[in-house]
This record gives structure tokens, C-alpha cells and sequence, in this order.
């Protein structure tokens, strides 16, 4: 009997230690090809982002392409996950059944993040959605999207912040998200002010300009933000990622690591997660569409 105790005991033990050994899985959502070339890499920008996780002990990263994994099984033992695809009324989540999947989800806990147009849906239950996700989410016709440079000179003393250094570099930065009330939960990281030029446009779609962001000239802005949420899981925004090619800066890079990250409930490196990128590397795995 005493022999039986000890064993019970000691498989315990083991199931213990190894479900606190685990890799923690995160889910890279790549959304379909889209725009020209070196675009909208979202694939290409995914597998980016796993060759760097790859690197993280402790981290599983998985790519799955097209807009949504295959079989609902992909999911299965995910911390986090991150939405990078086109979104608006194509957002891959904004699906009925789709939205209950990952409101289930999120009640476990996981880790919520979108990135770049994934951060779009429209108005109603997609945006109050993506508001309990992620924190908030872009409106069409009060958010908006120019093709600018901000400067991002300084950060909160938060985890995702951890090791960035200044930066600037030319993308589709959304600015004028549709936060939670109050910003409750919210948490911005990436913060800069954009000249009034900026803010007259013209904006990628729709031109512009628009009264309201041009009345708000010398606020910051927020590009990106972390959020949490009451069930205890976490969740970010990034509104970057339009072009390819700033995955190679080192602190665009990090930042986005490092909410990955966070948002699985993995502890960040005090100077944030280290890696690097060739040049072969950014040419690698992009969509086939025609000549630069």
C-alpha cells in the first residue's frame, strides 16, 4: 500500500514539473495574399516572426496560412494567439461561429493579438469583440490610416516595452482607435505625435481628410497598446505591418516579439527578445505576386 501511495505521489510529481516545463504555443494566423508585392507579406511576416520565436526557450510557434487553420484542432493547447490578415468584413474572426470559438478562448484565458489590418472590423459585435480581445479596433471612417513616419521616442516601463529603443520607420500607421471606454485595461507602447500634415492627409482609404483628425492636431497618437482583460487573459494591437521590409529593424521587430510574449504568459527578457534578421531572410516566402 505504501509502495502504491509513493508511486501516486510521484506520478503527480511528474505531471507537475512537466506541465510547467511545457513550450508554450503560440498560433500565427496569416491572412491570404493580398496588396502588391512586399505588401501585406502576412505569411512571409508570420514565418519571420516564428524563426524568432524559434529561438525563444520555452516557445512553440505555429504558422498557419490562408486565413484560418484548417481544423479547429490548431488551436488546441494554444497560450496566445496573433491575427495578421486583412480584416474589415473579411477580418478571418468576425464569423459568428468563428467570434464564439475565440470569445471560448479567450474565457480560458489566451492570449489575443492582431496585427496591422487585422486590427479592422466593423462597428457592432465585431468591434465590441475585438474591444473585450485586444482593448480596442480601427473604425472605419473615424480611424484612420496615412503612410507616415512616426517617431517613437520613448516607452511605458512595461514588459513589451522591455530592451526597445527609439525608432522610426515609414508604414500605414492607423492611429484614432475605437478604445474601450476610458481605456480601461489599456496600456499604450507605441505613442507619437503626427504633424499636421499628417493628420490633413491624404490617408491610404479614404483620402480624407477628416474634421476630427485634423481638429486634434499636437494629441498623441496610439499605434500600438496592450490590454487585459477580466478573464485574466491579455491581449495587444499593433497597427503596423503594411510593409515587408521593417520586420529587418530590430525594434519594430522586438516590440511585436515581445507582446507575443507577454500575451502567452511568458516571462520577456529584461532587454526584450534578441534577434536577427538577413536580408535573404526578409526575401524569403513571399506571396507570388509578379514583379517588384
Amino acid at each position: 500500500m505504501r509502495t502504491m501511495k509513493l508511486f501516486v505521489l510521484l506520478a503527480a510529481f511528474v505531471a507537475v514539473i512537466s506541465a510547467e516545463a511545457a513550450d508554450k504555443k503560440i498560433l500565427l494566423i496569416a491572412g491570404r495574399p493580398s496588396h502588391g508585392p512586399g505588401d501585406h507579406e502576412f505569411r512571409a511576416g508570420s514565418l519571420l516572426l516564428k524563426k524568432c520565436l524559434d529561438q525563444v526557450p520555452g516557445i512553440k510557434a505555429e504558422v498557419h496560412e490562408m486565413g484560418w487553420p484548417k481544423d479547429d484542432t490548431a488551436f488546441e493547447g494554444a497560450a496566445a494567439i496573433l491575427i495578421y490578415a486583412d480584416g474589415g468584413g473579411g477580418h478571418p474572426a468576425i464569423k459568428p461561429e468563428r467570434m464564439e470559438f475565440i470569445n471560448a478562448l479567450a474565457k480560458k484565458g489566451v492570449g489575443i493579438g492582431c496585427a496591422h489590418y487585422g486590427v479592422e472590423v466593423p462597428v457592432g459585435d465585431p468591434g465590441k469583440a475585438l474591444q473585450a480581445w485586444i482593448g480596442g479596433h480601427y473604425e472605419h471612417a473615424f480611424s484612420v490610416n496615412p503612410m507616415w513616419s512616426p517617431e517613437f521616442k520613448s516607452f511605458p516601463n512595461h514588459p513589451v516595452a522591455n530592451g526597445v529603443k527609439p525608432f522610426s520607420v515609414l508604414d500605414e500607421w492607423y492611429f484614432n482607435m475605437r478604445f474601450r471606454e476610458g481605456m480601461q485595461g489599456v496600456t499604450p507602447i507605441l505613442v507619437a505625435k503626427p504633424s499636421d500634415a499628417v493628420r490633413g492627409g491624404p490617408y491610404v482609404f479614404p483620402k480624407g481628410p477628416y474634421a476630427h483628425i485634423v481638429e486634434a492636431k499636437g494629441r498623441d497618437e496610439v499605434m500600438m497598446w496592450t490590454a487585459t482583460r477580466p478573464d485574466g487573459g491579455r491581449g495587444f494591437g499593433f497597427t503596423g505591418g503594411h510593409k515587408h521590409v521593417n520586420w529587418g529593424n530590430d525594434n519594430f521587430r522586438k516590440v511585436v516579439l515581445n507582446a507575443l510574449l507577454w500575451i502567452a504568459k511568458a516571462e520577456v527578457p529584461k532587454e526584450g527578445v534578441a534577434s536577427t534578421l538577413t536580408a535573404e531572410d526578409l526575401k524569403a516566402n513571399l506571396d507570388p505576386k509578379g514583379k517588384k
